[in-house]
C-alpha cells in the first residue's frame, strides 16, 4: 500500500516529460504547437507538434498532404516573426499556395544541398543555431546515429524540427519521439501515429481537408447573415 508522503516522489517522477503512465501521454517540457485539427491535437503528448523534439512524417507518396498538415503551424511561426528554414525539399515549393496558408513568404528560406551528407549537415546546423522557428528538411538516407545528432541539436530549442522520410522507413528504427504515417482515406488523411510518449494507439486519426484556420479564414470571408 502507498501512503500519502509515498506519492510525492512519484508525483514528481511523473512530471518529467521522459516519464509517463502507460495509459497515459506523456507532459512535454517545451509549448507544443497546435496542428490546426483538434482531433489530431488530442492524441498528441502536448496537444500539438512537439518543439525541442525531432518528429517524422512519413507519407505514403508525396503530395499526400504532408505540408497542408503543418501549414497552421507554420502560418502561426511566421506570423510571430520566426524564421522557417526547408532543407533540402524534393520540388521548390508553390509561391502561391504558401501564401494563401498564410505562410509568410519572406521568413522562408530554401536550403539547397547537393548530397544526404549536406542536407544532414545544414539540419544539424540550422537546429543549433536557435535562429529558426521551423526546420523541414528531406534528408534522404540517414542511419539511426546521424538521427540521434539531429535528436541532439533539437533538444533544448524551441524549434519544431520535422524530417520527412519514405514509408519503408517506418520499419528501421529511430531516437525520434514523435513517428506518424500518411496514408490517403475517404474525406481527407489518415494519420497512424506509429510511435509517441505514451499509450500506443491502435487505430488512424482521421482529418478532413481543411484545418481550424482554415474554416476561421472562411468564416471572415463568408459572414454568415442574421434576419431580422
Amino acid at each position: 500500500m502507498i501512503g500519502i508522503a509515498d506519492r510525492a516522489p512519484l508525483a514528481g517522477l511523473l512530471s518529467r516529460p521522459d516519464l509517463w503512465r502507460a495509459s497515459e501521454l506523456a507532459c512535454v517540457a517545451e509549448p507544443s504547437l497546435p496542428t490546426g485539427f483538434p482531433v489530431l491535437d488530442a492524441e498528441l503528448p502536448g496537444g500539438g507538434w512537439p518543439t525541442g523534439k525531432l518528429t517524422e512524417i512519413l507519407p505514403a507518396h508525396e503530395g499526400i498532404g504532408e505540408l497542408r498538415l503543418l501549414s497552421s503551424a507554420l502560418a502561426g511561426l511566421s506570423a510571430a516573426d520566426k524564421r522557417l528554414a526547408w532543407i533540402a525539399p524534393p520540388h521548390l515549393p508553390y509561391a502561391p499556395a504558401l501564401a494563401a496558408a498564410g505562410i509568410e513568404l519572406a521568413r522562408l528560406i530554401i536550403v539547397r544541398t547537393r548530397t544526404p551528407r549536406e542536407a544532414l549537415w545544414a539540419v544539424e546546423q540550422t537546429l543549433a543555431s536557435r535562429a529558426f522557428g521551423a526546420v523541414l528538411a528531406w534528408p534522404g538516407s540517414v542511419r539511426y546515429t546521424e538521427l540521434r545528432r539531429l535528436q541532439l541539436a533539437a533538444e533544448g530549442s524551441r524549434v519544431l524540427a520535422v524530417l520527412f522520410r519514405p514509408k519503408k522507413a517506418a520499419a528501421e528504427p529511430s531516437p525520434a519521439p514523435l513517428r506518424i504515417a500518411l496514408a490517403s482515406a475517404a474525406d481527407g488523411l489518415a494519420v497512424h501515429i506509429l510511435k509517441r510518449r505514451g499509450v500506443p494507439l491502435a487505430q488512424p486519426v482521421l482529418l478532413s481537408g481543411r484545418t481550424s484556420r482554415d474554416r476561421h479564414r472562411a468564416r471572415k470571408a463568408c459572414p454568415e447573415r442574421t434576419t431580422v
